[in-house]
């Protein structure tokens, strides 16, 4: 070996191993490429630039990769060169592996939630039990296939990298160390990635309108440690992430979009409301909420273009109660949708509020709300009730009781969540019936389980669909519609069914996915208020959650209440035409046909709704701004804690 290539022998080898990570990431986005090239071909964007920007994410993942084993390569002495080799081969082998593992999670992750991983990815790592029995139900081919390549790679590495890293320390010290700043130099270059004011970042693969495109651009490895990242960061200042704005300003032009004053109560949007339906004895309430049940599968919301023979027990309800036909999610996580349904919270940035340390007590929840006025209070859940935090969070803001997985006694089916849905509305049944008869007023959130990968549920009940598998999210949905049926038939037949509001809703779509760079049409969900008395009429106004709430209290006759619930009841002239709608770490304000975007570190956009699908439009600066108000403003709402019960004495 001449003295020359024994001089650049350490680069020469960081270059291998620098396009050995570059390929696998490379062949992982050429898979995707692939797979999802129909719907990519249809984007109207330039996704061959997908590759080239996909480079640049690649390289910064890369560099960071380098930097430990590169000092390492260039100071280690040569008497370590045993341990040093050892320990590259070590890291690397570990490196590799984590690569070649995400890289094949993320084929199944993209196809349930139509990204990369991100913080979905590492929130779920939080419930091994719950994650991994729905991984083994549902991806054994995957399981099988991806363990054997990694034991393959292993083995193969192993044999080959024996004496790889050995011959470096072969190259005299003092040239190795004349070559630590050079190195250094690159790699800095090549994980800041630009020569702009500001270092590169994930936002650099967001160069089309095409979320799609977008997606398959990134990098899962960096977006995995973005979203880490973001997520500690975001809750200490989102203004870093998507701006700034006085919290004054921010108040004020959510409540133009709320019709909410800011002022009437000790607390931002707290207020007195009276209902319009007062009742001698105020009535019941139960919020039965669904998992993952989008708008498109319920043929009632959707006319011609619904599925058919899906959902006929919900088709039935929308003939005999207040239906939403334009109701949208808060978000995409049931966390989201809890909080809309049971708090009237939109989406705060970062983790939700069900999460989050500061709303672990005292923070505004519906059962809080009616104990003042003598209320039960109960949480119905097939799962474990420590899933995403739901025991904290209910019992510290006001439930009095939760009865979840392990209190239902010889459940008749039980599945990877939990029992099934027809479990849980017996139970409920039972425990409403219970309270009516000791005259206990009661308020009751339930919770469904089966609408989820590996979608599991009991045989015998329904008739499955032809042409579809059965055990499938059409089938799983035709079971959850089953047993909302029999509750609803159920119940009929009690005495509690006459003073009692009822509430169907779903958290969120089952899959929120679409080529939009924001896939608005995907977070329409369905939603129902029924009752004995309660008039049957189809509301085509744009809602959130927080109004069905609204709607729901107006409903159960409550003289006046007192709350900061950030939407109004649809008999309410307040009620405004708009929704807030969190896609990942993404926000779109909608009014009317309008939707103004904002994400981090990018100038915001406004898009227009056109034949079902986004189209760029001059930019509405007010719009823009109120998305970014909202977002400044639930954020200090959490971290000051201003989201709380209120009584009359904090209102003017």
């Amino acid at each position: 070996m001449n003295q020359q290539n024994t001089f650049w022998l350490p680069i020469k080898k960081l270059f291998i191993l620098y396009l050995g990570l570059i390929g696998i990431f490379f062949i992982g986005r050429l898979g995707l490429f692939y797979q999802y090239f129909d719907r990519i071909s249809q984007s109207g964007t330039e996704y061959g630039w997908s590759f080239l920007y996909g480079l640049k994410m690649d390289t910064m993942v890369a560099a960071m990769l380098l930097v430990v084993p590169a000092i390492i390569m260039l100071l280690l002495p040569k008497f370590l060169s045993r341990l040093g080799n050892l320990f590259l081969r070590v890291y690397f082998l570990l490196v590799f592996i984590l690569a070649i593992y995400i890289e094949n999670a993320t084929f199944p992750f993209f196809a349930e939630f139509d990204v990369r991983p991100n913080e979905l990815f590492i929130n779920y790592l939080e419930y091994p039990k719950e994650v991994l029995g729905n991984i083994w139900a549902t991806y054994k081919l995957e399981i099988f296939i991806s363990s054997l390549m990694l034991v393959l790679f292993s083995v193969w590495y192993w044999a080959k990298s024996r004496l790889f890293f050995e011959t470096i320390f072969d190259v005299a010290y003092w040239k190795r160390a004349a070559l630590l700043m050079p190195v250094l130099f690159i790699l800095f270059i090549g994980i800041r990635s630009s020569f702009g004011h500001r270092p590169a970042n994930i936002s650099d693969a967001t160069y089309t309108k095409s979320h799609l495109v977008n997606e398959v651009t990134k990098n899962s490895l960096y977006a995995i440690g973005y979203a880490y990242y973001s997520q500690k960061k975001t809750d200490v200042d989102v203004t870093k992430i998507y701006g700034k704005m006085p919290v004054k300003e921010a108040f004020e032009r959510m409540g133009k979009h709320l019709d909410l004053s800011v002022g009437r109560c000790l607390t931002p949007f707290s207020r007195p409301v009276i209902s319009h339906f007062k009742q001698k004895t105020p009535k019941n309430l139960v919020i039965f909420i669904q998992e993952s049940l989008g708008a498109q599968f319920v043929g009632a919301l959707n006319g011609a273009q619904g599925e058919k023979g899906i959902t006929p027990n919900l088709d039935k309800l929308s003939k005999q109660s207040i239906t939403f036909n334009q109701l949208y999610s808060n978000g995409t996580r049931s966390i989201r949708g809890l909080a809309g349904l049971v708090a009237g919270f939109l989406s705060v940035p970062g983790k939700g509020v069900l999460k989050r340390n500061k709303s672990q007590k005292d923070f505004f929840t519906v059962a809080q709300l009616l104990k003042r006025h003598g209320y039960h209070s109960i949480f119905i859940y097939g799962g474990e009730k420590r899933f995403d935090n739901m025991a904290s969070w209910f019992y510290g803001n006001g439930f009095d009781e939760i009865i979840d997985e392990n209190m239902f006694i010889n459940p008749k089916f039980h599945g990877v969540w939990g029992v099934s849905d027809e479990d849980l509305v017996e139970r409920a049944n039972q425990e409403f019936k219970q309270l009516y008869k000791k005259q206990q007023p009661f308020v009751s959130v339930m919770f469904s389980t089966t609408n989820h990968t590996p979608f599991d549920f009991p045989e015998g009940r329904i008739e499955l669909i032809k042409g579809v598998e059965p055990y499938s999210v059409k089938n799983a949905i035709k079971f959850a519609d089953y047993a909302m049926g029999k509750f609803i038939n159920q119940a009929k037949k009690e005495d509690y069914y006459k003073d009692t509001i009822f509430v169907i809703a779903a958290d969120h779509n089952v899959r929120v996915y679409g080529d939009d760079l924001l896939p608005y049409a995907m977070f329409r969900i369905p939603g129902f208020i029924f009752g004995e008395g309660v008039k049957a009429r189809k509301v085509e106004r744009l809602s959130t959650q927080a109004d069905l709430l609204a709607t729901a209290l107006d409903l159960i006759g409550v003289e006046k209440l007192h709350y900061p619930i950030l939407g109004h009841s649809i008999f309410e002239n307040h009620k405004k035409d708009m929704s807030l709608l969190q896609f990942h770490q993404m926000y779109g304000l909608r009014v009317g046909d309008e939707i103004a975007i904002i994400q981090p570190q990018e100038e915001p956009v406004t898009m227009k709704i056109k034949n079902g699908r986004l189209v760029n439009a001059d930019h509405n600066q007010e719009l823009e701004k109120d998305v970014l108000a909202f977002v400044v403003g639930l954020n200090e709402l959490y971290q000051k804690q201003l989201y709380k019960p209120i009584t009359a004495s904090d209102c003017q």
